[in-house]
Parts: C-alpha cells; structure tokens; sequence
C-alpha cells in the first residue's frame, strides 16, 4: 500500500467517524425529552380562579429524565413567603407515585398523551383533587400547565405559564 492510499484512507476513516458524531449528537438532541431541564413560572403571564390562591411568588421546577418518567423537585415561595420544596418521581404509565414535601398533596400519576404534552392526577389521601396537561411549546422555550383543582370545596382552574431556564 503506498503513502498516498494510506493518507486518503485516514483521512476518510475521520471523516466518517466525525460524520457518525455529528448523527449521533442530532439523533440525541432529536431524542430529548423537553421536559427536562429549569422551569421558572411567570407571574405576569399566569392566572387562576381561585382569589386564595394567587400565582403570585416563585415557582421553580428542576426535572431530571428517567426511565420511560421524570424526577422532579419544586420549589415554591408564594407572596406570603411560606417555601415548600416538593419532590417527586413517576413513570409515564397512569400509577400512583409518592410525593414529598407538601402537605397538600400526597400522590401523582402521569400519563404522556404526545411527546410535547403530560397529562397528570394529584391526589390526596387517595382522592383526586387536581388534574390537568402540562404542555412544552414547539420551540422548547416555554411551557404551560392548565388544569382545575378542587380545594375546600370549591373548583378553580389555573393557568401556569413557565420559561425555561
């Protein structure tokens, strides 16, 4: 083989290993869940029915991906400054799955209807008391969790709208 064919088929091997990244990391990009990542609400943009329960504060939800789920940890400051750390983690499958950290809650099932929209339960002490989809737009930027809930009786909807850090 001479020193010219060699340098051609190196040159070429790189080339295709570099070409197989490139497919690679696309393919990897294509195949993340856009769930994942910093969530921020934002309170402007944010509204719900029930007048005890103003989106005002922060919001901050972290989410890891899993197998065939999500881990999630929730760091909510609402105007009246009593912080809550809600954590929890679920498959995509309709079951119960234990939430911590918040009183208000003790459970929550999932559900994903499409690849940008999750459909979830939260219950407490086994009775459903909230329900709605959470939806990432199209470019992954921002997101939205619609629902009602029902607290003291009384049902209000809400209308999250969060940025993605």
């Amino acid at each position: 083989m001479n020193r010219g064919l060699r340098v051609e088929t190196c040159v070429l091997r790189k080339g295709l290993i570099l070409l197989l990244a490139v497919f690679g990391l696309a393919g990897a990009l294509w195949a993340a869940d856009p769930f994942v990542g910093t969530w921020k609400m934002n309170p402007a943009k944010s509204k719900t029915s029930y007048p005890q329960y103003p989106l005002e504060g922060s919001f901050i939800s972290k989410v890891e991906g899993q197998d065939n789920g999500i881990k999630v940890v929730e760091d909510l400051v609402p105007a009246n400054g009593n912080a809550v750390q809600r954590r929890w983690a679920a498959k995509f499958d309709g079951k119960d799955y234990p939430v911590e950290g918040d009183s208000t809650m003790d459970a929550v099932s999932l559900k994903k209807a499409n690849p940008d929209t999750i459909n979830y339960v939260l219950k407490k002490s086994g009775k459903e008391f909230a329900s709605g989809k959470w939806v990432v737009s199209k470019d992954g930027k921002t997101s939205t969790s619609t629902g009602s809930a029902k607290v003291e009786n009384q049902v209000f909807t809400y209308n999250i709208f969060l940025e993605k850090q």
